[in-house]
């Protein structure tokens, strides 16, 4: 069964909660969230910056899971009332890509907070298609006081 904040945040349209705009948007929208873990869904479209070859590229994945992440801050900010503020990959370690996803193929990003200290926060990131883990990372994210501008 779902929480109540899952069902909202599911309807919530994915700009009311990140700071980026097209076509710089990796993120179709939050699957779930609560304070520890975030999952969002992406469709890779032949018209992504990001595609090359028929393939979202890593740079793609790595901006897939940081847009989670903002995401994940956007539904706090969303439910608390307050502006959607700009966030910075701070570090990304242990990458590993096992593919890249085709165009066509929907992500499944899943990432979940180990650390949150003032404005920093460590999460563990998986990406998946379907049942298969496509990558795997440890991403720092450092958000800003400033607001992002709708």
């Amino acid at each position: 069964m779902k929480s109540h904040i899952e069902v909202i945040v599911e309807d919530i349209p994915i700009l009311k909660l990140i700071p980026q705009r097209p076509p710089f948007v990796l993120v179709d929208r939050v699957q779930a969230f609560d304070r520890v873990r975030t999952t969002s869904s992406f469709v890779v479209r032949d018209n992504c910056i990001f595609v090359e070859n028929g393939h979202l590229t890593a740079d793609g994945i790595v901006e897939n899971v940081a847009q989670t992440c903002a995401a994940r801050m956007g539904c706090i900010n969303y439910i608390n009332r307050e502006s959607i503020k700009l966030g910075f990959i701070g570090a990304v370690r242990d990458m590993t890509f096992h593919r890249l996803p085709q165009v066509g193929e929907t992500l499944v990003t899943s990432i979940v907070v180990r650390e949150e200290v003032f404005r920093m926060t460590l999460v563990d990131a998986e990406v998946r298609v379907a049942d298969e883990v496509i990558a795997k990372a440890e991403m720092k994210i450092a958000l800003s006081e400033t607001d992002a501008q709708g």
